[in-house]
C-alpha cells in the first residue's frame, strides 16, 4: 500500500500510549487517565493537534510524514512534565490559541512547504506550549496515568488527521490545495476566535 510507511509508526505511537495507560493504578490512577484522555478535547488542543497530522501527510515526504506527531508528542511529553513541575510561560493560553492560527497558516502554505526543519520546529515549539497547558493542569489524582491519557488522546488526533491528509490526497488530487487552503483559512479564523475569547 501507497501509504502503509505511516501505519508502523503511528501505531507504534499508540501502543506506547497503551502501554503506559496500562501502568496506570486503580483509583487515583484510573482517574487520572481518564481525565488525561478527555483534557486534548477542548477546541484548541483539538484542532491544533489534528492539524499537525494533516500537515504532515501534505507537507512532508510520504515516507517521513510520522515526523510531525512524533515531534509534537516527544515536545508534549517533555514541557507537560515541566509544567507540571510549575514552569509557565506569561500568556500561555494567547499562545496556544495562535499556534492554531499557525497551523493554519502551515496548511494553507502547504503546497510551497517551508523547510522541513523549520516545520518540524514550529511544530515541537507549538507543543511545547500545549504541553506547558497540560501539565500546569494536572488534577490531584496525579501526573502518570493523566499524562498517559492525554499523549494516547493526542496520538488518535494525529492519526485522525493524518487519516484526513490521506484522503485530501487521494480524492481530491489535484485540488487538495484548494481544500488545505480552505481548511487552513478556517483553522486560521478558529484560532483568532479563541484568542479573542481569552
Amino acid at each position: 500500500m501507497k501509504h502503509a510507511a505511516l501505519i508502523k509508526p503511528l501505531t507504534a505511537t499508540a501502543l506506547l500510549g497503551a502501554c503506559a495507560a496500562a501502568h496506570a493504578h486503580t483509583g487515583q490512577g484510573t482517574s487520572s487517565l481518564m481525565e488525561g484522555l478527555v483534557h486534548p478535547f477542548g477546541p484548541d488542543h483539538l484542532l491544533a493537534m489534528v492539524a499537525v497530522g494533516v500537515w504532515s501527510v501534505a507537507a512532508l515526504p510520504a515516507r517521513q510524514a510520522w515526523q510531525g506527531p512524533t515531534v509534537f508528542l516527544l515536545a508534549l511529553a517533555a514541557s507537560a512534565a515541566l509544567g507540571f513541575m510549575g514552569l509557565t510561560l506569561p500568556f500561555l493560553e494567547h499562545g496556544i490559541s495562535l499556534s492554531v492560527v499557525l497551523f493554519g497558516a502551515m496548511l494553507a502554505l502547504a503546497r510551497r512547504p517551508m523547510p522541513q526543519a523549520a516545520g518540524l520546529g514550529l511544530i515541537a515549539a507549538a507543543a511545547a506550549l500545549h504541553g506547558l497547558a497540560h501539565g500546569a493542569e494536572t488534577p490531584a489524582s496525579g501526573f502518570t496515568g493523566y499524562a498517559a491519557g492525554f499523549l494516547l488522546t493526542t496520538a488518535a488526533l494525529h492519526a485522525g488527521g493524518v487519516g484526513a491528509g490521506l484522503a485530501i490526497r487521494r480524492w481530491l488530487a489535484a485540488r487538495s490545495h484548494l481544500a488545505l487552503g480552505g481548511l487552513g483559512a478556517l483553522l486560521g479564523g478558529a484560532g483568532l476566535y479563541l484568542f479573542g475569547q481569552i
